[in-house]
């Protein structure tokens, strides 16, 4: 019997992935289904850990990954998440899978066929790295040193209003109107810019809350985004992020 647990926050996105594994492996066992990171922390205090996890990214009350903080999960992880693939990469490598929504039964049956011919050390070994992984994501950033013309600058967080990617080179953009070169990829920045303060929005944007300045209905029930500076292209939030958009804006960042 593979027991089983579920930690995501959308109702229906849970009982259509229990549907799945039912489908797909004849001796699962669902042992529960928890939507914020509060709950998931006391129930992995409390039970002895599953065989699989399904966790999605972002859950009711934060990332996923700060349940990481307060207990070490000895169980490999399938990643469920809304999340385009290039901001996955950090767990491409390092959890068994990664599923983008909505799953189906082909997606779930890779990820447990794989955890199947993985021996005991080597799913304590994809525990382990997953755990290292998410610590890596809360170390976060509030101070960036950039090397701007023959000095070096200290760049608060605070000032930032947004950071942009074009031909592969990454900007941060200030409130003040002045702009810095940053070494560091965005999906390198996503891990370091604090969370509750920062969202990536598509491939080339990354903004902060309190750039926002206004949001609009557009095509195919997107969004675009007006920030309170000026940008060197239109910002579109994709129909499948537009949900984890304004739980974002609109959460207390705690």
């Amino acid at each position: 019997m593979m027991k089983v647990l579920i930690i995501e926050d959308e109702t229906a996105a849970a009982q259509n992935l229990i549907a799945v594994l039912r489908n797909v492996a004849e001796d699962v066992e669902v042992l529960d289904t928890l939507d914020t990171v509060v709950d998931s922390v006391d129930w992995f205090k409390e039970n002895p850990a599953p065989d699989l996890v399904f966790m999605d990214i972002h859950l009711a009350d934060g990332e996923s990954f700060r349940i990481f903080d307060s207990v070490s999960i000895e169980a490999p992880i399938v990643f469920t998440t809304a999340y385009d693939q290039y901001a996955l990469d950090a767990f491409k490598v390092n959890s068994i899978d990664y599923l983008l929504k909505p799953i189906n039964e082909q997606e779930v049956r890779r990820a447990i066929d794989k955890w199947q011919r993985l021996t005991s050390n080597d799913r304590a070994e994809y525990a382990r790295r997953v755990d290292d992984v998410a610590h890596g994501r809360r170390n976060e950033k509030h101070t960036f040193l950039v090397h701007f013309r023959d000095k070096i600058v200290p760049l608060s967080c605070d000032d930032i209003a947004f950071c942009y990617t074009a031909n592969e080179r990454v900007t941060a953009y200030c409130f003040s109107g002045e702009h810095y070169p940053l070494d560091y990829t965005l999906e390198a920045l996503q891990g370091l810019l604090p969370s509750h303060s920062f969202f990536r929005a598509n491939r080339q944007y990354i903004i902060a809350r309190e750039a926002v300045q206004s949001i609009s209905v557009w095509f195919g029930s997107r969004l675009t985004v007006e920030l309170k500076v000026a940008m060197p292209e239109q910002l579109v939030v994709s129909k499948a992020r537009v949900h984890e958009f304004k739980r974002w804006l609109t959460s207390t960042g705690e």
